[in-house]
């Protein structure tokens, strides 16, 4: 991944991301950490979509998990207790 201190960007301004989005995603540093990722609007629908798709999936299984009865069925304490968070 691309990185470019902030200190670049507001000395030259977008044009300095400009430059690098061009080849991929690009960390914003800051105070010496990176605090800022900025993604072209295609590599954004991109993850979008994939979240999307991934979210679709897990309902999907859950769904199947229901219907074939591998759910166990019970209140919040009863779960609560079986993971032994109750002390």
């Amino acid at each position: 991944m691309n990185t470019i201190p902030a200190q670049e960007i507001k000395r030259r301004g977008i044009a300095a991301v400009d430059d690098l989005i061009a080849t991929g995603d690009v960390h914003v540093i800051r105070n010496n950490r990176p605090e800022y990722v900025v993604l072209s609007e295609a590599r954004y629908q991109e993850l979008v979509a994939e979240a999307e798709e991934a979210y679709v999936a897990r309902v999907k299984a859950s769904l199947e998990d229901v219907q074939a009865g591998r759910v166990k069925r019970g209140s919040a304490a009863d779960l609560i207790k079986e993971l032994g968070l109750n002390d």
